[in-house]
């Protein structure tokens, strides 16, 4: 798990303090997050996709006929090509830092 963390560390990759959700973990950077399983020996496990932390919570990246959006309940606005690619970054990322080799 050190390691782990510190390979995280060294992508800017950080470990976001969330109160409520006891089954994963939320890690961060650059405004974008993916929800990481907890084992249950308090471990990382397999991640989860990747979206936008917004004032109104998580908004996942979906693509359309029209382009590609990031959408909530109460939030949506188009992905620019920029952020697009950085999120794809970001998930790579934290999979190989994590381990999670989907």
């Amino acid at each position: 798990m050190l390691k782990r963390l510190e390979r995280l560390a060294s992508m800017s990759i950080q470990l976001l303090p969330v109160s409520g959700i006891a089954n994963y973990f939320v890690l961060e950077r650059g405004g974008y997050v993916a929800l990481v399983e907890r084992t249950s020996d308090n471990n990382f496990g397999r991640v989860g996709d990747s979206g936008l932390l917004t004032t109104d919570g998580f908004a996942a990246l979906v693509w359309r006929p029209e382009g590609s959006f990031f959408v909530n309940k109460h939030y949506e606005r188009p992905a620019e090509p920029a952020e697009v690619e950085e999120i794809r970054r970001f998930s790579r990322d934290l999979r190989a830092a994590i381990g999670d080799s989907r």
